[in-house]
């Protein structure tokens, strides 16, 4: 049994491409060796479907303060609602699945249309528009939240006879949790000014592809190139210069590219694990690929 599937436990309330829930264990073993041992602040600027963030705050206690970011503002807001009009989403959640429910297969495409149509139109409430957040998650094709030029959500309805669109027990559990949370929507850059000997860093950017087709990067509109994954790397060296400890997760690039994030990250260490993949266009690019964990933490 994995943590997240205990009855009471926090775990993501989205499917989110890159989700690491599968790659805890390997996350643990980065931690520091004095990492239950002493107060910490915990930051995460790439929160994405949160799987590290509810997994470390309730398995370590005594992180004092977390803070998390991400510059895709439609999450941000679904995490602010959670966190503070969570019975009010619930019921907003409650009707959208009723309605959705009860239609056949092609009044149920048309909803989504209808509401996806909605979402982006920028005119609904916060409120509304993390309600909406969810539902299209839940019954979009593979839970992918993939945005067109113009930032608009694109992703097709996905079909599913029983989409588990509202989770009441998990938002409420997920709510009390960030209490203990300040939640940043924008650049990972900002959260420099955390940096201490007493913060611990998880970065969980957008992976680089392993090929064209592959890339998931489009969250929000812009992406994540090369030159991004560079300033991340001079991001790592400043809170390293600061005393901060930092884990990040990315992609092993093959072929050509192989050795990029090796030489990126030449003062750093680096090792490479096998990593179950959740989310692909493609049933036969799913499974176990090689990602690599780097960090500059000390481990015993």
């Amino acid at each position: 049994m994995t943590l997240f599937e205990h009855v009471g436990t926090a775990r993501p309330f989205v499917k989110w491409a890159g989700g690491k829930t599968q790659l805890l264990e390997e996350i643990q073993k980065s931690l520091p060796r004095d990492m239950a041992r002493r107060p910490r602040v915990y930051v995460e600027p790439f929160v994405g479907g949160g799987a590290v963030l509810f997994w470390i705050l309730q398995a370590y206690p005594n992180i004092e303060r977390a803070v998390i970011g991400d510059i895709n503002a439609e999450l941000i807001g679904t995490y602010h609602a959670i966190k503070e009009r969570v019975e009010e989403l619930i019921a907003l959640l409650a009707r959208l699945q009723s309605e959705y429910i009860a239609l056949d297969a092609d009044g149920r495409a048309d909803y989504f249309l209808r509401q996806r149509l909605l979402f982006n139109s920028k005119n609904t409430t916060p409120l509304e528009t993390a309600a909406l957040f969810i539902f299209l998650n839940k019954t979009c094709y593979n839970g992918l939240y993939r945005v067109n030029s113009r930032g608009g959500f694109n992703v097709p309805h996905g079909r599913y006879a029983k989409p588990p669109i509202l989770d009441a027990e998990n938002l409420r559990v997920v709510s009390a949790l960030l209490q203990r949370v300040d939640i940043l929507c924008g650049d990972f850059e900002q959260t420099g000014c955390y940096a201490s000997p007493d913060a611990l860093y998880y970065l969980d950017p957008p992976y680089k592809p392993l090929s064209v087709s592959s890339s998931f990067t489009a969250y929000a509109a812009g992406g994540f190139d090369d030159a991004e994954q560079t300033r991340l790397r001079d991001f790592c060296e400043r809170i390293t210069e600061c005393g901060a400890q930092f884990i990040a997760s990315n992609s092993d690039p093959q072929g050509d590219e192989k050795l990029f994030f090796d030489r990126l990250y030449q003062s750093f260490s680096i090792r490479r694990v096998l990593a179950a993949r959740a989310v692909n266009s493609n049933p036969r690019g799913r499974g176990s690929v090689s990602e690599i964990i780097i960090s500059n933490v000390t481990v015993a």
